[in-house]
């Protein structure tokens, strides 16, 4: 599946194109104007955060056939849908499925005509209650935030509405997967109608779940989400770098995807990241700024799928102190930096590796301050290496070869007497048998 072995680049367009506040014409089209570094990067794949018409930040749906006002309309978002794919670039939608915005037409009418409201059963309402608002009658919100109407997706008819605008979606801009916002709250028998459903569209239409915790089999499997947000990884990516500790993202690492018969995701692409939309950027979240790179090489050296947050692969900050804004900034045009460069470099050598791709994996040598591990696959093994520590580190392990080729530099290494590994390095290196 194409998805499997994708590079994902994470856009909030209400953010990039400066329409959360104000609005305007054609908005959506600025992200023409990113097709060719996205090219350049190595992109295969961009997801969108939510476009569709809502109250404000874009998961308060009110209406799933319509491009938000703010970014313009269907038809300028098909032209960008368009351009992506005629670039090779793939497109996946953010589906927020699980309650939408108090301005969305159903609920508009629900408030307006109560309990003769034809609509009254696509929500979780009680009329003997009230909110917040004076609605004269209390709903379920999302983790109680009643901006966040929840929908019964145990109504039929809200079931078919979704389904025939994700179709609308496909037939009018071609997308090629969805993001599910907050899957973790869609009951397993509706993730396995959906799939069922997706799997009419188009060959190899991809679901992604967004989950936090716990076991994430619990959303994915063959018949619910092909893929889910790996947020357990997330958290030792970043905090393994900051504590000087990374036996916590190795033992994660072979907790998911080890050799042992008892480990959870072996033959699993999850979305791996180091920043989105809704967390601190990396550049922001690390104390020592140079650890970025060795941050992103083990992001594109681990089994999942990586995904790059619109900014980041340039070094831009946003504390979550500040608020969504900052996490979301309007960039009118992109940028490239020395950053940037290297991420494309990690990237080229991810997409020339079936190891790095598909590959098992497999810890070789874990410090506080280095990890080395194996990625193999159909007879091709791949050792990374990558080095958190402003000091030069020598690695002693067992390579089961005597000689490597670092896909990044294209320079032949020599594993016997140790391996060294520069200070804030990352290395891919291609074994020859």
């Amino acid at each position: 599946m194409w998805f499997d072995e994708a590079f994902i680049y994470q856009i909030y367009p209400l953010g990039m194109c400066g329409a959360m506040e104000e609005g305007g014409e054609h908005k959506i089209l600025r992200v023409l104007d990113w097709v060719g570094h996205l090219k350049r990067l190595g992109v295969t794949a961009v997801l969108f955060n939510p476009v569709f018409d809502s109250d404000f930040h874009g998961y308060d749906t009110r209406d799933y056939f319509k491009i938000d006002r703010r970014l313009g309309t269907n038809e300028d978002f098909a032209r960008v849908c368009e351009a992506l794919h005629q670039n090779g670039i793939r497109v996946m939608l953010d589906a927020v499925l699980n309650h939408v915005g108090r301005g969305f037409w159903a609920f508009q009418d629900l408030r307006e005509r109560r309990w003769d409201s034809p609509y009254k059963e696509w929500f979780k309402v009680s009329f003997d209650g009230n909110t917040g608002y004076n609605d004269g009658f209390w709903y379920q919100g999302w983790e109680g935030h009643q901006e966040l109407v929840e929908l019964n997706i145990w109504n039929e008819d809200v079931v078919r509405h979704q389904f025939d605008a994700i179709r609308y979606w496909v037939d009018a801009f071609g997308i090629d997967g969805l993001r599910l916002d907050v899957a973790y709250c869609l009951p397993q028998e509706y993730l396995r109608r959906l799939k069922a459903f997706a799997d009419t569209l188009k060959p190899d239409f991809v679901l992604m779940g967004e989950t936090l915790h716990g076991d994430y089999n619990r959303w994915m499997g063959d018949n619910m989400c092909h893929s889910v947000t790996n947020y357990e990884c997330y958290k030792g990516l970043w905090s393994s770098f900051n504590d000087m500790n990374l036996f916590e993202i190795g033992h994660s690492l072979a907790r998911q995807f080890g050799p042992e018969p008892w480990t959870l995701y072996k033959g699993r692409y999850m979305l791996s990241f180091l920043d989105n939309h809704d967390v601190e950027r990396i550049a922001s979240k690390l104390r020592d700024k140079n650890a970025l790179y060795p941050a992103w090489g083990l992001l594109f050296g681990m089994p999942g799928v990586p995904c790059v947050y619109y900014g980041s692969e340039w070094g831009l900050e946003g504390r979550k102190s500040d608020g969504d804004a900052a996490l979301r900034p309007e960039i009118p045009t992109p940028e490239w930096n020395g950053l940037t460069e290297r991420i494309a470099g990690l990237a080229r050598a991810r997409a020339s590796s079936g190891a790095l791709k598909y590959g098992t994996y497999r810890n070789l040598q874990i410090q506080n301050k280095y990890l080395v591990f194996e990625r193999a696959h159909m007879g091709e093994r791949v050792i990374v290496a990558v080095n958190a520590s402003p000091e030069t580190q020598w690695a002693h392990f067992d390579a089961g070869a005597g000689l490597g080729t670092d896909l990044i530099t294209g320079e032949t290494h020599d594993f016997g007497g140790g391996s060294e590994l520069a200070p804030y390095s990352v290395s891919f290196w291609r074994t020859t048998p």
